[in-house]
């Protein structure tokens, strides 16, 4: 990909973990007037805290791949639990936005985070295994 590629693809894992907390947030604190379940015995409440810790990774580009995976199939498993029982097509049941951020998700396990998260910084910091082996080599 091209740089200005790459830098859409850190604005928009910015904007998905942006958009993404939001949930997380209604269902813990009730934020925009959420309904808050704290009741841990059903899978709703624990997507609250999955989606905060996972929305807020996302937009600082942390553990991407990784953060996405797990956002991805929370959104697989919220489509066949809560939207697909009530028709199939996700147009008539409701599901589209599930749909949509799991295929999302999906595609950033494999692009990453893209140059303006803090996974690419820790690369950037990091040598390269075959740079640290020489150093160790030569002394």
């Amino acid at each position: 990909m091209n740089s200005r590629a790459q830098q859409c693809l850190s604005v928009l894992r910015f904007v998905m973990g942006f958009l993404f907390i939001q949930h997380g947030l209604e269902k813990v604190w009730g934020f925009a007037g959420g309904r808050i379940d704290l009741d841990f015995s059903h899978l709703h409440a624990l997507a609250g805290p999955i989606e905060v810790i996972g929305g807020t990774l996302m937009m600082l580009g942390l553990f991407t791949r990784t953060t996405a995976f797990i956002l991805c199939g929370e959104m697989a498993s919220a489509y066949f639990m809560s939207w697909a029982p009530r028709g199939f097509w996700p147009i008539t049941n409701g599901g589209e936005l599930a749909v949509l951020d799991c295929w999302m998700f999906l595609w950033l396990v494999f692009a990453g985070g893209g140059p303006w998260s803090l996974d690419a910084l820790l690369a950037r910091r990091k040598k390269p295994a075959g740079e640290f082996m020489a150093a160790a080599a030569r002394t």
